[in-house]
């Protein structure tokens, strides 16, 4: 099933005139990104693979994703301190966008190593940091490296 066009995979969330990225830096005011590394390494591989894919399975990879962004961020966001109406328009449109993508492809299995990566960060990073503000900072640096890397795979599909 092959209903989405070319427009709506190049914004893949519309902030006002703005990427999902611009969203995930407008959040915090000043928008700078922590330096502290985060302890958990993206799946390159499958994304590299993701490249190379059928286009189906890249939308699924994509909607797959950003279901679990938007996972990530339905957790205790007491510590954060970012501006809540620009997270609550980075959700709406995250959850937008998932449900336009699922609606566009039929259902199959997941993608494992992406859950266990989502599952690893959100154990690492939220848990076992308490929640605070510091894993929040590091959870918007994984974000914005998850986003951008799905930006370059919608820049290859066709």
């Amino acid at each position: 099933m092959y209903c989405i066009d070319s427009g709506l995979l190049l914004n893949l969330c519309i902030c006002g005139n703005n990427t999902s990225l611009d969203c995930m830096e407008d959040i915090v005011e000043g928008g700078n990104i922590t330096e502290q590394e985060v302890p958990v390494d993206f799946p390159e591989s499958l994304y590299r693979l993701m490249e190379d894919a059928q286009y189906e399975v890249q939308v699924r990879f994509l909607n797959e994703t950003i279901h679990e962004i938007f996972k990530l961020f339905d957790e205790n966001m007491d510590a954060v301190t970012w501006e809540e109406k620009k997270l609550d328009d980075f959700l709406i449109l995250l959850h937008r966008q998932f449900q336009n993508l699922k609606s566009c492809v039929s259902p199959a299995t997941k993608f494992k190593r992406l859950e266990r990566f989502f599952k690893t960060l959100n154990k690492k990073v939220l848990v076992e940091m308490n929640y605070s503000a510091q894993a929040w900072e590091l959870i918007r640096k994984e974000t914005k490296y998850v986003l951008e890397k799905l930006d370059l795979l919608v820049a290859t599909m066709h």
